[in-house]
């Protein structure tokens, strides 16, 4: 079955899940893992050597008073202790080390992916669900390596090794402290699988969480003006409570195992002492031979309570492995054809001819057909829900249309290399992103090759350095979340010196000055047309008053051009865009 067969059915296979992540993660780390692994073996077989040193201990030394075995035996113990000391350190230290490094590759791969997949399924997952893939369901696998590594390196052998002096001193006194393991099969089953759906439940609880969390902080402002505190936060406890019941469910669970366990061990050392203290009595074994087996027997039960426990951190954790499994295997639909063409050498023309495209039930584009000339203004105007940003969408190929050509000269996008493609598009919107850092990485994002004195003109032309020296730290500035600090003609400046930066063939402009006032708007418009010259542009907006000297203007009504021409041209024709820009006119007087 493959991997994707084994995801769909919804069951958690642990052979699977452990070998991807020994095939995918661990196994580049083997030497790490060995270390750890010989190291929690010292650490566990130690046990085993301690059980073995009681008979020689109350024998030789105890029972028979000999002063020699007191000396040899004496430094036997230390030096068991010391060395279980030594290897504890040496397995945590190389334990942690793997646990780093394997921790903060499967993040890095799992953002790696998130940002190649595509906009239509971040449209679907909300960042808060996103982010508690990459942090929480991450963050639980470095409960697997602890539980089950140390489980496999330490527990097991020390298990196995005190069993073994068990069996040494008595085979049947061993059935018979083992006589209750039949009875913890099938509660353990019915446990694991409560642990199993619960914590699949609290993991999508979690995330719901950071959904609500991430729409109240980055809407601070609306809630307080309506008022919303209150309301916020009482769906926020709801969901903190429904999240509490359903862990406190997967916590018992867990519990339940090394519980039984211990109820198990209780039996066991009742029938050992009625089984064997008559043995004792007659003189048939030793108390050293007793010693041996109860120290042996009552050290095994602690690791075999973490083996236990490790079977419901398993099941926990396996749910959010098999998330990110999950996640990891999802490929994105709109990739780099197989065998790309060159791009366009020279300042391109953009044609769309007879672009239709669904998404979802709604019909966005209805046979979409216009030309954008090569070094040119091209402005898309419309009523909201035209699809003009849809355009952009399909030029960048974030979408792809179910029929219909999308071309740059003549060159389909879907035949160009996505980076290729995408190198040749700056765009400005109305939400200039910007990052939490310093207004200077914000504009070069990276680029390690621009010098104040190379970067001078590109704020000159942004009219970034307008308000440069009022920044207090000037481009080492932090410009706050979101580019909080700025102003909104700030942050519209800082995308356009990044778009100059660029220097990219295309520009699309969507709205890129309509959230602004009427001084910052006539600044950013200068700062538009400097980057506009020698470019196709392609401009969406709403106030009609920006595009009156583009060079064409094509005009949009339900993902149709309905008309095209001049600005005085349509004025002339009259119709859809006639009607608009009275609108606007009258509205504006």
């Amino acid at each position: 079955m493959s991997d994707e067969g084994e995801i769909d059915t919804g069951r958690v296979h642990a052979r699977g899940l452990l070998l991807w992540l020994w095939r995918t993660y661990l196994r580049k780390h083997w030497l790490l893992l060995i270390a750890a692994l010989l190291f929690m073996s010292v650490e566990g077989s130690m046990l085993g050597l301690l059980s073995y040193m009681m008979k020689p201990m109350f024998d030789q030394v105890f029972v028979e008073g000999s002063t020699s075995a007191l000396k040899w035996v004496g430094f036997a113990f230390l030096g068991i202790f010391v060395l279980r000391g030594a290897a504890s350190v040496a397995q945590k230290y190389f334990l942690a080390l793997l646990n780093r490094y394997t921790i903060a590759e499967i993040r890095l791969d799992l953002v790696r992916h998130l940002m190649r997949l595509d906009l239509s399924f971040h449209q679907d997952h909300p960042p808060g669900h996103l982010m508690q893939r990459v942090e929480g369901d991450v963050g639980a696998i470095s409960t697997v390596w602890g539980a089950i590594i140390s489980g496999a390196g330490r527990d097991v052998i020390a298990v196995i090794s005190l069993f073994g002096v068990a069996l040494s001193v008595d085979w049947a006194w061993t059935l018979v402290a083992l006589i209750g393991v039949p009875l913890l099969v099938l509660p353990s089953m019915l446990l694991q699988r409560l642990v199993r759906s619960q914590s699949r439940l609290g993991r999508d609880l979690g995330a719901n969480l950071s959904v609500r969390l991430n729409e109240m902080f980055h809407g601070i402002v609306p809630v307080k003006l309506n008022g919303l505190e209150s309301y916020q936060a009482d769906r926020y406890n709801e969901l903190t409570r429904a999240r509490i019941e359903t862990e406190m469910r997967a916590t018992l669970g867990q519990a339940g195992i090394p519980g039984m366990i211990d109820a198990m061990s209780g039996v066991g050392f009742l029938m050992v002492l009625l089984y064997g203290g008559g043995e004792i009595i007659s003189g048939e074994k030793t108390v050293g031979d007793f010693m041996a087996f109860f120290t042996a027997i009552g050290l095994a039960f602690e690791p075999l309570r973490r083996l236990g426990a490790v079977s419901g951190v398993w099941q926990s954790a396996a749910a959010r492995i098999e998330r990110i499994r999950e996640l990891l295997s999802l490929r994105p639909a709109l990739v780099s054809p197989e065998h790309p063409l060159p791009p366009p050498g020279v300042v391109p023309e953009v044609r769309l001819d007879a672009v239709q495209l669904t998404l979802g039930d709604t019909h966005v584009l209805r046979g979409l057909s216009f030309t954008a000339e090569a070094g040119k203004t091209t402005a898309l105007v419309g009523p909201s829900g035209a699809g003009k940003t849809t355009v952009f969408n399909l030029l960048t190929r974030l979408y792809d249309p179910q029929s219909g050509a999308v071309s740059l000269s003549g060159i389909p996008v879907s035949m160009l290399r996505l980076e290729d493609l995408r190198g040749l598009f700056s765009v400005v919107s109305q939400d200039a992103l910007l990052f939490d850092d310093t207004l200077r990485e914000n504009i070069l994002l990276g680029r390690n090759d621009m010098d104040d004195a190379a970067l001078a003109p590109v704020l000159a032309d942004a009219h970034v350095a307008d308000f440069l020296d009022r920044l207090p730290a000037g481009l080492d500035t932090q410009v706050g979340t979101r580019g909080s600090n700025l102003s909104g003609g700030q942050r519209q400046r800082v995308a356009i010196a990044r778009a100059l930066l660029r220097d990219t063939p295309v520009l699309l402009l969507d709205e890129a000055t309509s959230a602004l006032d009427t001084k910052s708007e006539a600044v950013v418009q200068q700062a538009l047309d400097r980057l506009s010259h020698g470019r196709t542009t392609l401009v969406i907006a709403h106030r009609l008053s920006t595009v009156r000297n583009a060079d064409k203007i094509v005009v949009m009504d339900q993902g149709r051009v309905v008309d095209e021409g001049t600005h005085d041209e349509l004025l002339a024709r009259g119709g859809l865009y006639a009607d608009l820009y009275q609108m606007q006119f009258s509205d504006e007087g």
